[in-house]
């Protein structure tokens, strides 16, 4: 399991990643010199937000890809499944910054968990 997974700051409205204003998360990515797992929403990003083979009828070693950049990117997955099946944030009543910071508790709490 990986030591932490990275949240967003919230905006208002509903706007994608990577068409959120100043969001570059691509371009930060790769200027912290890592590279990120994300889903098919993110090709072309940036080369350093890694995304699944499209497609029926691949190869072996693109299904083993696949699985193994799934498994990186399941803890953030669960953080997610958490917010949204405990409708966490669906009744905020409180400024974005907040709602950002009850967000980035929740994989904290999650990781201490599973250690």
């Amino acid at each position: 399991m990986p030591d932490s997974v990275w949240v967003s700051g919230a905006l208002p409205g509903a706007v994608h990643d990577t068409r959120a204003p100043g969001c570059g998360i691509g371009d930060r990515v790769a200027a912290a010199g890592l590279f990120g797992p994300g889903d098919q929403g993110y090709a072309g990003c940036s080369p350093a937000v890694l995304t699944p083979f499209k497609g029926r009828n691949k190869p072996e070693w693109q299904k083993e890809a696949n699985r193994l950049h799934a498994r990186l990117r399941s803890p953030g997955k669960r953080v997610m499944a958490q917010l949204k099946n405990r409708r966490i944030l669906r009744r905020l009543r409180c400024r974005p910054h907040r709602a950002t910071e009850i967000t980035r508790a929740v994989p904290a709490l999650q990781l201490r968990e599973a250690r």
